[in-house]
């Protein structure tokens, strides 16, 4: 394919001018709070100020604007309806939104604080065009309670400019310096400073500043805008930075009349998968992680994930797995007035390799455990089922590593252990604490010596049989000035009860500051069976 029908990038700016007050006004509104009559406005500190950070259509006809003093508008508005902002809240509807704009492209990018980038190149004509594409996304968001302006353009830039400045804008490939030529050079969001000096400068609209050779612009006003004008005109972009990675492969459903029943749903599910192992199986690849998204018509979007430990190349287990996640959620799918689109997407796949399965019995033992190990990760979470792997080291409470089973049973498998010796007792308990236990001990043998007694959870034990000191100093790459030498005891008292003693430091490390000697301190790290 020739350079020249490769089609360029094609960006749809998505801006919110209201999104504080709208956010609110829909809360009130869903709460049945909401006076439309009385105009509101949401303020912010700035500079030990309140000032205006959003206001709503009626506040802004009586000639209230952002960045007003609030001191100032409520002598304008005696009866103004103010309310405090709330930037995490703002973030969050935002997000929501963006989780939204997926059912479009998944290629959906913030550009905070209000607004959205969709790269919507190669996909428009799945919803009637760009202009059809367009119309539609403002009109789902304006029903959903919110002012909104967008734009398309081959830039990001200027697809964000033509947004602020002439909402509902579509400029062919290449018509992007013709099209904000008249706009005055603020719209550009340079910044103050930049947008001053271009005013003294003479220079009040863009096409003021593009008819300036590059050099004499780099050279008085930097390099970071002369890069910025020059994305702005369509001579080259800076890519967007989507949310999400894109998936290996996605497929969907979109449907004229919203589903509802976990029936419809579970059908719907099982088709994707299908055509998801279809295309994956073209390419020899299978999945290990895989997300469901259900898109409700009112706009909220649920997305469930599940991984596996083996690349998953059959419907019936991504069909399995889902329902065991759908029948674990502690807040089930809600599905509303119904969902209108459920996606499929495969984030993360690996080349299936292929094994002899008909005469290795190991080989099906270990498809079943793998398969048995996704079941339950599924139901509780992959990270709540673990499989031990042995460390090279002999600080005990390091000699084992916790690791997902999903991801480490092949090595757990394969791991070697340190053998036990034949009729010798165990060196290590079998009963190891996370966190070893104070004990007092009244006196003990110095200068490495096992104690007489200790008192561990308010019981005293009599010491009758001790083996040890086992000496065990910590790594010296671990050393950070409070690691000591630790001398082991395996202790019986006279109740036959077996711990695992340690004394945490030599007599000659336990020195304060001033060299005089500190008092030793004793830990149960472990039980014996």
């Amino acid at each position: 394919m020739s350079a020249s029908s490769v089609s360029r990038r094609r960006i749809l700016s998505l801006w919110l001018p209201r999104l504080p007050i709208d956010r609110i006004q829909r809360f009130l509104g869903s709460a049945g709070l909401g006076n439309p009559t009385h105009p509101s406005i949401v303020v912010i500190k700035d500079n030990n100020a309140l000032v205006i950070h959003a206001l709503d259509e009626a506040a802004e006809r009586l000639g209230l604007y952002i960045g007003q003093p609030l001191a100032n508008a409520r002598a304008m508005c005696p009866d103004l309806k103010v309310f405090d902002a709330d930037v995490v809240a703002d973030a969050k509807t935002l997000s929501d939104i963006a989780d939204w704009c997926d059912r479009f492209t998944p290629l959906v990018a913030l550009d905070p604080p209000h607004g959205l980038f969709l790269d919507i190149t190669g996909c428009a004509h799945l919803f009637g065009g760009e202009a059809a594409l367009l119309t539609m996304l403002v009109r789902a968001l304006a029903r959903q309670g919110f002012a909104v302006g967008a734009a398309i353009a081959g830039t990001s830039v200027c697809a964000r400019t033509l947004t602020r400045q002439a909402s509902g804008s579509i400029v062919p490939d290449g018509g992007e310096a013709a099209a904000i030529e008249r706009f005055p050079v603020f719209a550009l969001g340079a910044g103050e400073a930049i947008t001053t000096g271009l005013r003294r400068a003479g220079l009040k609209t863009i096409g003021d500043v593009a008819a300036r050779s590059p050099g004499e612009i780099t050279a008085r006003f930097g390099a970071r805008f002369s890069t910025l004008l020059a994305h702005a005109l369509g001579q080259g972009d800076a890519p967007i930075s989507p949310r999400k990675p894109l998936p290996d492969y996605i497929v969907e459903k979109r449907f004229a009349e919203p589903i509802a029943t976990d029936t419809m749903i579970a059908m719907t599910l099982s088709r994707l998968a299908d055509t998801l192992i279809a295309s994956m199986e073209k390419q020899g690849k299978g999945a290990r992680r895989l997300e469901a998204a259900f898109f409700r018509t009112d706009g909220v979007v649920r997305a469930i994930m599940v991984e596996t430990g083996r690349p998953v190349t059959r419907s019936a287990v991504i069909d399995r797995l889902f329902r065991e996640r759908l029948d674990a959620l502690a807040d089930p799918l809600d599905p509303g007035f119904g969902f209108d689109m459920v996606r499929l997407s495969a984030s993360r796949t690996e080349i299936v390799v292929q094994e002899q399965r008909d005469l290795d019995a190991h080989v099906h033992d270990n498809d079943e455990l793998a398969a048995l190990i996704d079941r339950i990760a599924a139901r509780i979470g992959g990270k709540r089922v673990v499989v031990h792997l042995p460390q090279d080291t002999h600080i005990p409470e390091c000699a084992a590593m916790a690791a997902p089973a999903q991801h480490h049973l092949a090595a757990a498998v394969q791991a070697e252990w340190p053998a036990r010796v034949e009729s010798e007792p165990p060196l290590r308990p079998m009963r190891l604490f996370d966190k070893p236990e104070l004990v007092t001990v009244p006196f003990a043998t110095v200068p490495d010596g096992p104690p007489h007694q200790f008192t561990w959870r308010r019981a005293l034990h009599a010491v009758v049989r001790v083996e040890g000191p086992e000496r065990i100093a910590m790594e010296w790459w671990r050393q950070d000035g409070r690691q000591l030498t630790r001398d082991y005891f395996r202790i019986e008292d006279a109740e036959g009860l077996r711990f695992w003693i340690f004394r945490d430091g030599l007599y000659d490390e336990l020195i304060d500051k001033e060299g005089k000697s500190i008092p030793a301190k004793w830990y149960v790290h472990g039980l014996f069976a």
